[in-house]
């Protein structure tokens, strides 16, 4: 690994143990139990934008049902292996409860390399073109096409996060990137409660919101290192025909500076 790639890296060490490679459920042993708690198919909801906080667009419904089944189904390609889904592993030891698929950089806490290092040393997939416009859609849509931001948007690294249930995402800044490009995060599947503290402090007051299926946030700016998090994913609140795994599917894309 080279010293580039180790730029953000925080002084906390690394476990010995290593991820945990994790595989998911083949088509046909998924079940029914999302579909069992839905009568009726959610009807897709049209776009609202909000600020939540400066630099924090919130737009509800922004992708459609067509557009999260094709990211649904690219998912469950990016999840196999080599390089493929995994429980990632702090420094400390413990074992987060997501489990994540890197594209075009592969990052583990804190570490960002161009090889899986804490799973099978494969190297990372890569970042497909379609999720690089996609993120250039999103950080328009967030502050407007003739913004700094959308016009110099490059992302380079993705990182996917499956939150089956029970999994949640403790409050961590997005602090090992030089860069000061927007974070742009699509929700899939089921709704989550993202949580926002501060830039200087993970305590309260936060700002929680509801991210369903198809949802985009976007921070940047003054609030680009914000504190977040998920604290609660809404079990069963994702309609069945999106073709995920029960739970909620992040895709963060990130312009690295690396």
């Amino acid at each position: 690994m080279t010293e580039l790639e180790r730029v953000g890296r925080r002084r906390l060490g690394r476990s010995r143990l290593g991820a945990v490679p994790t595989e998911l459920p083949r088509l046909e042993e998924r079940g029914t139990a999302q579909l069992a708690l839905l009568a009726e198919p959610a009807l897709e909801r049209a776009r609202e934008r909000r600020e939540l906080l400066p630099g924090v667009v919130h737009i509800g419904g922004w992708l459609d049902l067509a557009a999260q089944r094709t990211l649904a189904a690219e998912f469950l390609r990016w999840a196999e292996p080599p390089a493929g889904l995994r429980h990632p592993r702090m420094p400390t030891g413990h074992l987060m409860t997501v489990q994540s698929v890197c594209l075009g950089w592969h990052w583990y806490p804190y570490v960002y390399s161009k090889t899986a290092d804490d799973v099978d040393g494969a190297p990372v997939k890569p970042l497909p073109r379609s999720l690089f416009e996609l993120g250039r859609a999103a950080v328009a849509a967030a502050y407007g096409d003739a913004s700094r931001a959308a016009r110099s948007y490059a992302p380079d690294a993705a990182i996917v996060n499956l939150y089956a249930p029970g999994a949640r995402l403790g409050l961590h800044q997005d602090a090992e990137e030089p860069a000061d490009a927007p974070v742009v995060t699509i929700s899939l599947g089921d709704t989550c409660v993202f949580r926002m503290a501060g830039v200087k402090t993970r305590n309260a007051p936060f700002r929680d919101v509801e991210l369903a299926s198809g949802d985009l946030l976007v921070f940047g700016g003054p609030n680009r290192r914000i504190y977040h998090g998920v604290p609660k994913v809404l079990s069963g609140s994702a309609r069945a025909d999106i073709g995920l795994p029960p739970g909620r599917l992040s895709i963060t894309l990130r312009e690295t500076g690396l």
